[in-house]
Parts: structure tokens; C-alpha cells; sequence
């Protein structure tokens, strides 16, 4: 008679490996107390840089004039273009602005990062809102009566500076958020690839399948655990 044997089953892990693996990686938050100082160093930045703007378009934008007859007000050039290149300066200067923000804050971080990316997009928004605002500030009245009672019948005098397509306020953002982050992208330092974590040498289980789970067990060998399967056409010793 052959004493029942149960099987042994192998553990998932190493009894060593079992109490010392960790359960997984460590949750990280999204921004470090660093990160959030260099965004918020960023954005209070960008934005003052938005007086910078408005005061080159007050200087570099054309002028539209106006000619009053001592009753109403008239464009003294209905053909000018003045208006849409008020416009068109304001873009471009924005969006060199733009380009000029990005890579000051890939200088000055080149590792990048979501907070700089962050902080430099809302610094370049109210960058924009803040030069368009100082622009129409230092820019001509707007009170059209008041000026031309003051230049008299007759004299051409400039017309208030417009921002007639708001759309332009959106050429800082933009291109700085491009270009910041293909600069980063293609110049921007990389971080060392992650080790991955290795079993010890010489353990390893293969995964139970079907064919494995139906398979009888062998005999037990004299140790108490079951031997390999034995070869087609011999016969196992018996006890």
C-alpha cells in the first residue's frame, strides 16, 4: 500500500521576497511645493512683461484720423488699412512676446514640467489682457466730441486705439506654450529610464493552465513531494 501524498504547491513568491516586497509604488503628488513656486514665479512675471506690450503698441501701431466739420466726425481716409494694421502689430508683438517668454523659462528650467507649462500659459493670457488694457489706456481719448471740438473744424486728429479682433489675444499664449514645449522636446533634459525589478536567479513559475491543472501528479519521491512525470513506456517503481 502507497501512503497518500498531497501535492505541494509551490508559493507565488520567495517566503524571503514575500515579507519584503513592497505593495507597490508610493502615490507622488501632481506638483511638488518646488514646482508650484516656479509656476507662480512664472505667471506673476509673464504678466507684468504684458505692460512691456502695451506700450509698444501704443507706439508702433498706425493711427487712424479723423477730420470734424463742426457738426460730425469723419474718417479723414475711408480707404486706410490703419485699423486692421493696429491689429496685425499687436499680433505680432504678442507673438514675439510669446516666443521670448518660452524660451526665457527653457533657459532658466530646462528640465520643463506641467507647472511651468501652466504657470507660463495663464502668465501669457493675462499678459495679453494686460497689454491690450495699458495700449487703450496711454492710446488717444476715446471721448471723439471732446477732441474734436479741441482741434477745431477741419483738423485731422488721431481716432482711439482698437483691438477690432479679440482673437489676436490669444498669439502670446499660443506661441509661447509651442514653442516652450518643443524646445523641451528637443533640447530638454531626460530623466533615467526606470530599473525594472528582477526575480532571483533561478525562480521562476510558469503560469497553471487547463493542461496543468488535469495532469495527474506523479509518485512522491522519498523527500514527500512529487516527482516529475514519468516517461511514456516505463513503468514507476513500486514501493
Amino acid at each position: 500500500m502507497t501512503e497518500a501524498v498531497t501535492p505541494y504547491d509551490k508559493p507565488d513568491q520567495p517566503p524571503s521576497q514575500a515579507a519584503s516586497a513592497p505593495d507597490g509604488p508610493a502615490s507622488e503628488p501632481a506638483f511638488s511645493p518646488s514646482d508650484i513656486r516656479d509656476g507662480a514665479a512664472i505667471a506673476l512675471v509673464t504678466g507684468v512683461a504684458g505692460v512691456l506690450l502695451g506700450l509698444l503698441w501704443v507706439w508702433l501701431a498706425p493711427r487712424v484720423q479723423y477730420v470734424s466739420n463742426g457738426e460730425a466726425v469723419f474718417l479723414r481716409d475711408t480707404e486706410s488699412e490703419a485699423r486692421i494694421g493696429a491689429d496685425g502689430t499687436f499680433l505680432l508683438l504678442s507673438v514675439g512676446f510669446g516666443v521670448l517668454s518660452a524660451v526665457a523659462v527653457f533657459l532658466w528650467r530646462r528640465g520643463g514640467g506641467a507647472a511651468q507649462v501652466v504657470g507660463l500659459a495663464v502668465g501669457s493670457v493675462f499678459a495679453a489682457l494686460v497689454g491690450w488694457r495699458v495700449g487703450l489706456w496711454l492710446g488717444p481719448s476715446s471721448d471723439l466730441v471732446a477732441v474734436a471740438r479741441k482741434a477745431g473744424k477741419g483738423v485731422p486728429f488721431d481716432a482711439p486705439l482698437e483691438l477690432l479682433a479679440h482673437g489676436a489675444l490669444l498669439g502670446w499664449p499660443m506661441a509661447a506654450v509651442v514653442v516652450h514645449l518643443a524646445l523641451t522636446a528637443l533640447w530638454g533634459t531626460r530623466d533615467p529610464a526606470p530599473e525594472l525589478a528582477l526575480w532571483p536567479s533561478g525562480y521562476y513559475q510558469a503560469p497553471a493552465g487547463p493542461a496543468d491543472a488535469a495532469a495527474p501528479a506523479g509518485p512522491a519521491d522519498p523527500a514527500g513531494y512529487p516527482s516529475a512525470d514519468p516517461s511514456p513506456g516505463t513503468e514507476p517503481p513500486r514501493p
